[in-house]
């Protein structure tokens, strides 16, 4: 087949398929991965009884009786099964058992089963269906929107990330370093390879994030002793800096923030979102981004009335 084909639509849109059932599993596994890290790095501090002693918070009593607890919790951390993105193999959560190749089929697999387990009946997430539809749409509208080159491949694991990397926020309210700071480090690479945009484009599109939301996310926390915004947010921001340009972080702060406020409105007036909880601000910021990637720079210019 001549080499365009494989970067049309079609094509394309059918690796998106592929790429959304692996997804699916980035978005269950990658959080109860860090979870099994973080639970190990913090047991393996408070085993220094002395240091931790040496804070002043506990005394050398209380000190050592955490770092006993601390090192059962190694222990039963070290028992437990290998667990990755690769193993165990996929299974139902509610019986164990174990997808079938055509179980596993992006989309098909779903419609199959009837959205239940084949074993147990236990309904299956809607959400794995919706995400490889996501991802195999927003592979096929990129290879149509940039054409049949090798570049469509690195915009195509743009949104991929930024799709994963929404619903694992959505759903845990966790923007993971693996996402935004390899997404900003892939971004900078590329611009430096002349993939994307000009380097100092980028590098401005990083700073400027860092500057705009670390800057209000401190000032807040100075004036009202919390939090205004989680680093994650800010992180991700520079990661859509470094790809699409430090033109383009003012709009899409504007169209996230327009977007989010009404998500979160709505969800409060339906009961949907819980009594201190907040809506995360992640997946608008990154629906905003594959907009303004769309659009492209001068549409969005115009719009703004920059042009």
């Amino acid at each position: 087949m001549p080499m365009e084909w494989w970067y049309s639509p079609w094509a394309l849109g059918l690796l998106g398929l592929c790429v959304g059932s692996f997804l699916n599993v980035v978005v269950h596994r990658l959080p109860k991965m860090l979870v099994r890290q973080w639970s190990t790095e913090a047991a393996e501090i408070l085993t220094s009884h002395e240091e931790v002693a040496a804070t002043g918070a506990v005394s050398a009593t209380e000190a050592q009786g955490l770092a006993n607890r601390a090192q059962a919790l190694l222990d039963g951390l070290a028992k437990l099964p290998r667990y990755n993105l690769w193993i165990p193999r996929s299974a139902c959560p509610a019986c164990g058992h174990q997808l079938a190749w055509h179980e596993n089929l992006p989309v098909l697999g779903w419609l199959r089963l009837r959205g239940r387990c084949s074993a147990c009946a236990t309904p299956i997430s809607a959400r794995y269906p919706l995400v490889e539809l996501a991802t195999g749409s927003l592979f096929a509208a990129i290879a149509w929107h940039v054409g049949p080159e090798p570049k469509t491949l690195l915009w195509c694991a743009f949104a991929a990330v930024l799709l994963a990397a929404s619903f694992v926020d959505w759903e845990t309210t966790l923007l993971p370093d693996v996402f935004t700071l390899n997404l900003m480090w892939a971004g900078l690479v590329a611009a430096a390879l002349g993939w994307t945009l000009p380097l100092n484009d980028a590098l401005w599109g990083v700073v400027g994030a860092a500057l705009a939301l670390g800057g209000i996310s401190k000032a807040w926390k100075w004036l009202r002793g919390m939090e205004g915004m989680a680093m994650g947010d800010v992180k991700l921001l520079a990661a859509l800096g470094a790809w699409l340009g430090w033109q383009m972080l003012l709009p899409i702060v504007l169209a996230a923030s327009a977007i989010g406020a009404v998500v979160g409105i709505g969800m409060k007036a339906t009961g949907a979102l819980r009594e201190g909880r907040y809506v995360p601000f992640g997946p608008f910021l990154a629906g905003a981004a594959l907009v303004v990637m769309f659009a492209g720079k001068e549409r969005v210019m115009a719009w703004l009335g920059w042009a």
